[in-house]
């Protein structure tokens, strides 16, 4: 099992870009497929992006496609979610997640998470 710890999380004006940095320890990163997920409250988790294991897949999210990147440096064991351009609707708690095998959009296929971060959007 590897152990995800999510930073990068703030308070950030309506437009403005945060780099969110998920750190992964306790297992070997390379062979997991990352993902990012979001909760505002009172709605359920959501897929925002995902990649590969070597980077060179992607997949994001319709709602933010255009405006957030995802990235990994395996040299570093951490993945990011590079937030630009950012709305009101942004604003949630955003969880990175990792499995040992293809990434997907379904939160329930991920068996590693971390403890989220919250991303707050004032208008």
């Amino acid at each position: 099992q590897v152990q995800l710890v999510e930073s990068g999380g703030g308070l950030v004006q309506a437009g403005g870009s945060v780099r969110l940095s998920c750190a992964a320890s306790g297992g070997t990163f390379s062979i997991y497929d990352m993902g990012w997920f979001r909760q505002a409250p009172g709605k359920e988790r959501e897929f925002v992006a995902a990649i590969n294991w070597s980077a060179s897949r992607t997949s994001v999210a319709g709602a933010v496609k255009g405006r957030f990147t995802i990235s990994r440096d395996n040299a570093k064991n951490t993945a990011y979610l590079q937030m630009n351009s950012l709305k009101v609707e942004d604003m949630a708690v955003y969880y990175c997640a990792a499995r040992p095998g293809s990434y997907t959009s379904l939160a329930e296929m991920y068996n590693n998470w971390g403890q989220g971060t919250q991303v707050t959007v004032s208008s």
